[in-house]
């Protein structure tokens, strides 16, 4: 006789502005080894972290930054912030984010 035991499963809550699994692994990166340009977080850099080219992640980057899952420190560089850590700990909806103008 086999038991069956229904476990609740939780998610990270994206929203529809988000690329996946991209900005994921992007916020993990962050997460992961601390400050990074968009070059060292694409697959350009020495270590290729993300599946994707430095111009298109210097755009997601942007477009998370936008919505304050990170931000940027410096010219070029970027950091995750309270929320993003939030997110990626299944504490926070990122559908719940307003964008900036900035």
């Amino acid at each position: 006789m086999s038991t069956t035991v229904a476990r609740e499963t939780e998610m990270r809550k994206d929203a529809d502005w988000m690329r996946q699994p991209t900005d994921d692994r992007i916020l993990e990166v962050l997460r992961e080894e601390g400050n990074m340009t968009p070059r060292a977080v694409s697959r350009e850099g020495e270590v290729a972290r993300v599946d994707a080219t430095r111009d298109y992640a210097g755009g997601r980057l942007r477009e998370l930054c936008r919505y304050g899952l990170i931000e940027r420190v410096d010219r070029g560089l970027y950091r995750l912030t309270d929320d993003g850590r939030a997110y990626l700990d299944e504490e926070l909806d990122a559908a719940e984010l307003d964008p900036t103008d900035s």
